[in-house]
């Protein structure tokens, strides 16, 4: 993916850790249907990307980052993305559980991350949505099995693949070399 089309939001941050890119974002955006008026709750800030993204679309965002060092990134970034007044940066284990109640989105982007599952279900409202990023498909598995055990309903194992296309005069066909498999995303909603 060319870092020309990324939004102008992101093109001001900085990469640290590993990022959610903006055509698996986009993704989440659309089946979630996150809003002015919805409260995000997201797991595994890093540099913040997917945090400062949906911050800019719900009226607020609450990131959990237990590594001093990559929540230091993400509140850099948010400040840099103009969002810090809609995104908080809480400094800890989401593994402990999730403070917010009655919330529209769980986002969770780290390891392990099928035993924050029942923790994102008692934190979600009736309606709301759990996503999971997972860049294996055994740790994408492991994360359905929890949703379905937890409760959740619809849930749904996709991916988003994209591929950019070369258009000459003598004719068009794929690019060589494109940006494919990112990661596995998992939603389930909460009934």
């Amino acid at each position: 993916m060319n870092a020309v089309h990324f939004p102008e939001i992101l093109k001001k941050c900085k990469r640290g850790p590993q990022v959610v890119l903006p055509k698996d974002i986009g993704v989440i955006v659309a089946y979630s249907g996150i809003g002015k008026n919805s409260m995000v709750v997201d797991a595994g800030t890093g540099s913040g990307w997917l945090a400062i993204f949906l911050a800019n679309i719900a009226k607020h965002v609450t990131s959990y980052e237990w590594r001093v060092e990559f929540a230091d990134i993400a509140e850099k970034n948010a400040k840099r993305a103009g969002v810090s007044e809609s995104l908080e940066i809480k400094r800890k284990s989401v593994f402990e559980g999730i403070d917010e109640q009655e919330v529209d989105l769980v986002t969770l982007d780290l390891a392990d991350s099928d035993k924050v599952v029942p923790h994102a279900f008692a934190a979600l409202r009736k309606g709301g949505m759990v996503f999971g990023y997972l860049p294996h498909v055994e740790q994408a598995r492991r994360f359905f099995e929890a949703c379905t055990v937890a409760g959740f309903t619809e849930i749904q194992m996709t991916e988003c693949i994209m591929r950019d296309y070369l258009v000459r005069e003598a004719g068009v066909r794929p690019e060589n070399t494109g940006l494919t498999h990112t990661a596995y995303l998992v939603f389930g909603k909460r009934k």
